[in-house]
């Protein structure tokens, strides 16, 4: 057991959109990551997706409106909610759900890995 200061992990992050896991829960992963611009539209059929803004804003785009968020705000994206997170500048947040919203290594979701042939994500 160690303690981990979430917001000092995502400053220290070099990739957008990339996730950082710092701990782990009663089956939950604890993740912190930054983003610009936004990721694709995306969908959890199983489980929720929980966001707590560390700094800056961030959008959380639903096709029943948008869920806009600010340092300190929590969210949790219902399972089987269709959903896109969107920052206009810098936003570093701290990401909780179940350990399958993650890919194996812990770090990005399947999802935000590009397909052959799309551009990379943005870095740092």
């Amino acid at each position: 057991m160690q303690k981990v200061t979430p917001a000092d992990v995502a400053e220290g992050l070099t990739e957008f959109w990339s996730q950082q896991v710092i701990g782990s829960a009663n089956g939950n992963l604890f993740k912190v990551a930054k983003g610009i611009g936004s990721t694709t539209w995306h969908v959890h059929e199983d489980q929720e997706e929980t966001f707590l803004i560390l700094r800056g804003q961030l959008t959380i785009q639903l096709r029943s409106g948008d869920v806009h968020l600010s340092q300190g705000d929590l969210f949790v994206v219902p399972r089987g909610v269709e959903h896109c997170p969107r920052a206009e500048e810098e936003a570093h947040f701290l990401l909780v759900g179940p350990e399958v919203t993650s890919n194996a290594a812990g770090g990005k979701p399947a999802w935000s890995y590009p397909q052959p042939g799309e551009a990379q994500p943005a870095s740092g």
